[in-house]
């Protein structure tokens, strides 16, 4: 299981996620993530419109096994129902 991250380190709900990744990682023995910072990657929210599907207006963007997620709102409650771990 691999999940990705498209975010900022100044957003909030950003480090929520990874967060919640990092004690995934802790948890799940089968569990990586990646968090790419777009700033310091130079990616915009425009870039992710093709990967995503359709017009992206806010960041994270997570990706869990190349499916497109959503943004923290939506990963939160997947992991909760799907591996029973809380942010």
């Amino acid at each position: 299981m691999f999940v990705e991250i498209y975010g900022r380190m100044t957003c909030p709900y950003c480090v929520r996620a990874k967060q919640l990744a990092e004690k995934m990682k802790a948890e799940l023995p089968d569990f990586d993530f990646k968090f790419i910072d777009m700033v310091a990657e130079g990616i915009e929210k425009q870039d992710l419109e093709p990967r995503v599907g359709k017009p992206v207006a806010t960041v994270p963007q997570i990706f869990f096994d190349d499916k497109h997620i959503g943004g923290f709102s939506d990963f939160a409650p997947f992991v909760k129902e799907r591996f029973g771990i809380e942010a």
